[in-house]
């Protein structure tokens, strides 16, 4: 059966609690020319790579200006590069400096004789600031309905002689574990089906720094912008919890108004689609503001999404169907067909590859005519697919193995094993390389896999029960 449905986009405006703060174009270009390596977050705050965080002072009108320039600093005559307290740009446009005092408090600088722009410029309304800001009371007006927590309320991150969880051990393996360097410099996040917790795990370490607390035990955790955040679905919450990871709290709950589940990534658009199956819908969350964009309706259960090109595919698990959503076509939706128990997908050459956990084949379709190509015997109890270059990697769970699969004629290439004598959970990519982590829930173990050269480079044992496992690039963490 072939039909085509034309889906019900809505764009969203207001969905999330607060608007995001946006820096003035020519203010950030200045930034940015000056500090290249400046974050700016989309809440406002701004962080200097040696984490230096200002504030920013909207003006309540704006100067018009041809060229933005730093009218007044203080200290005098300052630089951006000198890390001045207090920066005022030519348009009024204000930064502040966030300070320690002399009993360790987060402040700003207290001025006798504040300027204009500051006494009369406001901090966003919806900005997560440094926990116990202290704000000298000549410039209280600056604050507005803006909540400071006056204590690390929001803190989430939990050392782990503080854990009350029984799983957790400390020792280290009695052989020590040796970091491959494709691990330098990374942090891994494991999630567990017996805790709510987020594990936080520096390589090639077997137990965890610390752990992240959550509202309820995850679903899907997805890291996003280089490290700095990650995207968090929990059972039973209509919310994606976005956490900053450098000062480990939660930073922004987006609102999707029905379970979410899922987290797919586009890297290229700065865009995640969450599924909801009960709902029958895909959210698009915006990354570079964290506020979600639009609201999908479609066929179906959804769920196993995969973004190829302008074609969002997924599966309705309730009735084995699989749908492609032409993502420039007015979002058409394309019924592929129906398939038993699907667990991966792949697309490549205008073809979807479709893997069968319970029957152990592959079967390949034409997406213009939709017709089947091939199909053929794969390895035992496939759970993942991952495309690299012209290369289909298919992983079986039960005997841990990947069959390697050339899609421009679509033969075998070759079968390789794992080693890790347990059973493979899953398969995902390393956020911009072509690394996978394999994660074996049944030894604790997680397999770093090179896409490119097809072929495992370390496996590593973890003192956490693994769910799923997330390998980004180590940020630093705030103090």
């Amino acid at each position: 059966m072939r039909k085509l449905f034309i889906l019900f986009v809505i764009l969203l405006f207001g969905t999330t609690a607060s608007f995001a703060a946006k820096i003035p174009d020519g203010v950030r270009d200045y930034i940015l020319q000056k500090v290249p390596q400046a974050d700016i977050r989309f809440d406002g705050v701004i962080i200097f790579p040696d984490n230096t965080i200002y504030l920013p002072l909207y003006p309540s009108l704006f100067s018009d200006v041809t060229k933005i320039q730093i009218k007044e600093s203080y200290p005098a005559k300052q630089d951006l590069k000198q890390e001045p307290d207090v920066v005022i740009f030519n348009n009024d446009f204000v930064l502040l400096k966030v300070l320690t005092d002399g009993e360790g408090h987060k402040t700003v600088l207290h001025m006798p004789n504040p300027p204009l722009q500051v006494r009369t410029g406001l901090l966003p309304q919806d900005m997560l600031v440094p926990s116990g800001l202290i704000i000298p009371e000549n410039i209280k007006g600056i604050i507005g309905n803006l909540k400071i927590d006056t204590k690390n309320e929001d803190m989430i991150r939990i050392e782990n002689k503080d854990s009350y969880e029984d799983f957790l051990m400390e020792s280290e393996p009695a052989q020590q574990q040796s970091l491959v360097p494709q691990l330098k410099n990374k942090v891994i996040f494991v999630t567990t089906n017996y805790s709510k917790n987020i594990q936080v795990i520096t390589p090639p370490k077997a137990a965890p720094d610390y752990s992240l607390a959550q509202k309820s035990i995850p679903i899907d955790v997805k890291a996003v912008k280089n490290g700095k955040f990650l995207l968090v679905t929990t059972y039973d919450r209509p919310f994606v919890d976005v956490i900053s990871v450098a000062d480990s709290r939660f930073i922004k709950q987006i609102n999707v108004s029905s379970n979410p589940e899922e987290i797919l990534l586009d890297e290229e658009n700065n865009r995640a689609y969450v599924t909801s199956p009960t709902a029958s819908t895909i959210f698009v969350i915006d990354l570079n503001t964290m506020s979600l964009i639009q609201k999908i309706k479609i066929n179906g259960y959804c769920e196993k999404l995969l973004l190829s090109d302008d074609k969002l595919f997924y599966v309705d698990k309730l009735k084995n169907e699989i749908w492609a959503i032409e993502l420039k076509k007015q979002y058409e939706l394309k019924d592929i067909g129906l398939f038993p128990n699907v667990s991966a997908l792949a697309f490549a050459n205008n073809k979807l590859y479709i893997s069968s956990r319970t029957k152990s084949r592959v079967a390949i379709i034409d997406y213009s005519t939709l017709g089947l190509i091939n199909e053929f015997t794969t390895v035992n109890k496939p759970v993942a697919m991952l495309k690299q270059d012209k290369f289909i990697y298919v992983l079986g769970a039960q005997n841990n193995e990947i069959q390697k699969i050339n899609s421009d004629n679509d033969q075998v290439l070759d079968v390789i094993t794992i080693g890790t004598n347990g059973f493979s959970s899953g398969m995902e990519r390393i956020e911009n390389s072509s690394l996978a982590v394999i994660t074996d829930v049944k030894n604790n173990q997680y397999s770093i896999f090179d896409l490119s050269k097809g072929k495992v480079l370390k496996t590593y044992t973890t003192n956490v029960p693994i769910k799923d496992v997330i390998i980004t690039n180590k940020v630093d963490l705030f103090e």
